[in-house]
């Protein structure tokens, strides 16, 4: 590691294809001499993240992000194709549009072409006892089973699954299966035979920026939290949701369904807005770009991913540690810091309704 490399954190939030913009803001960091020591990721938060954990340099993260088309993701079922059944069929029968087979099989390949199948070809230290500092790589998923917020692979043993032995593409598809829009992921536990059903992180937590942080003392090194945000955050949710299109029927109720997830992926940026002097928050514009804007054009995934690479730039023109460590590690009263905090971490366990 050259000597003027800054180590830092990242928790990566998610977003659908506005995670874009995660990616150029990666650039400016790396360009700027920070290198991830941890990483972690929720929904298209956790496709950057683990592309990065298994070594892709932002260059090739770049070429990556930007040659890909993602109307390539919208796989639909079997059931689909048939001449009499449509995407009502998906929800009613699989519970999600698309299949996100596809997918899973394009991060496989993507990891595997990194020498990345399971969290064992991620361990950073061996000898690190506390699952959240032994891997690089940390993502988020909502047990929709449980009510729970699971951060793998620390949470691997609730579904009975050895941390080691993990997919790691298995893992990053469980917490980009957007409700509705992706079929969530059916786990059975081999030890217990429960079977856990398992979607998009978001749900439960967007953006755990609390994830690496210490329960007392210094920290050894920052924790730079990525943020998706809306051009307008202020501007009502309903303006920037697509309406359900369809008056009555069950495919009434298909487009209430995707409305009703759009608006909970969009409310994060709420929370957002509230604590918007959160010291080491990148907020990074979406300039429009919808979650499931699966037909994205070229220039608007550039201009996207400009403006990740503008807001790190920006945040680190100011950036300085020893400034955070006096200002927020100092046993000061930070009133708006706390509540993020709590507020997140209070997600990451749901009790039953």
């Amino acid at each position: 590691m050259p000597a003027d490399t800054k180590l830092v954190d990242l928790v990566l939030e998610g977003g659908g294809v506005k995670g874009i913009g995660l990616a150029g803001a990666y650039e400016a960091l790396v360009r700027n001499g920070f290198e991830p020591a941890n990483i972690a990721g929720t929904s298209a938060g956790a496709i950057a993240a683990a592309l990065i954990a298994a070594g892709y340099t932002p260059a090739e993260l770049r070429k990556e992000i930007l040659g890909l088309d993602y109307r390539q993701f919208q796989d639909e079922s079997w059931e689909d194709k048939l001449p009499l059944i449509d995407r009502t069929a998906s929800i009613l029968l699989d519970l999600g549009i698309y299949e996100g087979k596809r997918f899973h099989k394009w991060i496989s390949e993507k990891l595997e072409a990194k020498g990345v199948r399971t969290f064992a070809d991620l361990v950073r230290d061996p000898e690190e006892k506390e699952l959240r500092f032994r891997y690089k790589l940390h993502v988020i998923v909502s047990d929709v089973t449980e009510r729970a917020l699971l951060v793998l692979p620390r949470d691997a043993q609730k579904l009975g699954v050895e941390p080691d032995d993990l997919s790691v593409a298995d893992a990053v598809r469980m917490s980009m299966g957007i409700p509705i829009f992706f079929e969530p992921i059916r786990h059975r536990n081999p030890k217990t035979g429960e079977e856990h059903v398992l979607v998009d992180g978001g749900m439960l937590s967007n953006f755990p920026v609390w994830l690496f942080d210490a329960r007392d003392g210094v920290p050894e090194w920052p924790t730079f939290g990525l943020l998706l945000v809306e051009p307008k955050p202020r501007e009502h949710l309903g303006r920037r949701i697509e309406p359900p299109r369809r008056d009555k029927g069950v495919s009434a109720l298909i487009d209430y369904l995707k409305a009703l997830a759009q608006t909970m992926m969009a409310a994060h940026d709420r929370l957002y807005l509230e604590q918007s002097e959160f010291a080491r928050t990148i907020p990074i514009p979406t300039l429009g770009v919808g979650t499931t804007e699966f037909d994205l054009e070229r220039d608007r995934a550039e201009a996207l991913y400009a403006s990740g690479v503008k807001a790190a730039e920006d945040f680190l023109a100011t950036w300085d540690w020893e400034s955070y460590l006096s200002e927020f590690r100092s046993g000061r009263d930070h009133s708006r810091r706390d509540a993020l905090a709590a507020r997140l971490e209070a997600t990451a366990e749901v009790s039953p309704g």
